[in-house]
């Protein structure tokens, strides 16, 4: 009878020996096939290449650990309700250092012991899971996706706001495309994240929660993205969703408003102070029905403009009959013209001869865009580009993606120039700049 083999996989321990080490300690997953990842016990990782390994042998299996849980209690039962959209995230998982894989936080215990607090300012009457990606991963369809299930629970009564957890890489899209796609909002909807993981003592987990909970029950009905005001754990922003940035790779206060204040600023004890001076910030009215209006053209590119570029990537989009094009200018909008060997102009021309939506944004990110100072700005309005004043170019590349999704020509034009769900600011005040 042949011998059975010995089962080994991610949280055995292990020794390997190799044409020339020999090393011990626990697998953990690998996405190479060809690699075996190894967690030593000085706790390094190693990766050691299968044709390498002349014997393996398996000595054990690692502990198995729990994620910890929090118990709910009875006077849960008269705190306002939330809901929760679960995408992914580093918010939404956590490190199992016995295996080295990711395990996602789904059930309300879970995401209690992230941030215990949550638990005394509402009830998590549901947790809704329509996908779990990397935010870079993300398209349209996942835009969409979150859009329908928001469009769900805000029409549920019982529910007095919702938490979106989601990556934080793309967030600010996503934050975005909800501005545009709820229609009639009723009630907050939040988006939040961590930037560090909820396993390192660091983590921005827990404030960042807390304080979304209190946004979520506020009055103030808008999408706004919530999370970390400074480096401390002491208070958050929320910042109006068409206005917020991500502006660094990995502080836990990456997000800011762009040309624009936070909406509020509220602290671990629920204290909100608005801060919103322009008038702009709706107000909740459960009277109002949402819906998901989630039509959304994807041909449409965001082109950042620099010293030295050729036209040919215009050119390109043109020719494979993209529908929309944002080109991230210099300054106040410019782009190389006649005095360089370089021209954009006949390229855009062609472009917006053939139908295509060409609007011009800003690479200094903060400040505005205007055609009426210099002679390169001219030309480019002379030509049919538009002028999108102080928006963000991820807020124009979304918005030119759902307005082309519902018009074109003219009336595309003209829907590009609106104020659909404050993506303009039209008094940009000097303390908006590096809030």
């Amino acid at each position: 009878m042949r011998k059975k083999e010995t089962k080994i996989d991610a949280g055995s321990i292990v020794k390997i020996k190799t044409v020339s080490e020999e090393y011990e300690g626990t697998i953990i997953e690998s996405y190479n096939p060809e690699i075996i990842l190894l967690k030593l016990k000085s706790g390094y990782n190693i990766g050691i290449q299968k044709k390498d390994i002349k014997k393996i042998e398996k000595k054990g299996e690692a502990e198995k650990k729990s994620f910890p849980t929090a118990e709910f209690k009875g006077k849960e039962k008269s705190l306002p309700s939330i809901s929760i959209i679960a995408t992914g995230g580093t918010i939404s998982s956590r490190i199992d250092y016995t295996t080295g894989g990711v395990k996602w936080l789904m059930k309300p215990e879970e995401i209690f012991a992230l941030a215990p607090k949550v638990h005394d300012i509402a009830k998590i009457k549901s947790i809704e899971k329509p996908f779990m990606v990397a935010s870079e991963n993300m398209s349209s369809e996942h835009w969409k996706q979150i859009a329908k299930t928001a469009e769900k629970l805000l029409n549920d009564k019982d529910n007095k706001g919702i938490i979106i957890t989601h990556g934080t890489d793309t967030l600010h899209y996503t934050a975005a495309a909800l501005g545009f796609m709820l229609k009639n909002l009723n009630k907050p909807v939040i988006l939040t994240y961590a930037q560090r993981s909820t396993d390192r003592g660091s983590t921005d987990t827990s404030l960042n929660l807390t304080c979304s909970a209190y946004a979520a029950i506020s009055d103030i009905a808008e999408v706004m993205l919530v999370g970390h005001a400074s480096e401390n754990d002491d208070f958050c922003y929320a910042i109006r969703g068409t206005k917020a940035r991500k502006m660094h790779s990995s502080r836990r206060d990456a997000f800011r408003p762009i040309n624009d204040l936070p909406i509020a600023k509220i602290s671990e004890d629920g204290k909100m102070e608005i801060i919103d001076k322009f008038g702009k910030m709706n107000r909740r009215d459960e009277n109002k029905k949402v819906v998901a209006d989630t039509a959304f053209e994807d041909k449409v590119a965001l082109v950042k403009f620099c010293p030295g570029a050729t036209p040919d990537i215009i050119e390109f989009l043109t020719k494979e009959k993209y529908k929309g094009i944002v080109i991230e200018a210099t300054g106040l909008g410019h782009i190389a013209t006649e005095e360089s060997k370089n021209n954009w102009l006949p390229a855009v021309k062609k472009a917006i001869d053939a139908g295509i939506l060409v609007c011009i944004t800003t690479q200094t990110i903060y400040g505005r865009v205007d055609p009426y100072v210099y002679s390169p700005g001219r030309r480019l309005q002379e030509l049919g580009a538009i002028f999108l004043e102080d928006m963000s170019s991820e807020t124009a590349y979304i918005k030119l993606g759902w307005v082309l999704g519902h018009a074109k020509g003219a009336e595309a034009k003209n829907m590009m120039l609106q104020n659909i769900t404050g993506e303009f600011n039209k008094k940009i005040s000097e303390n908006t700049f590096l809030f």
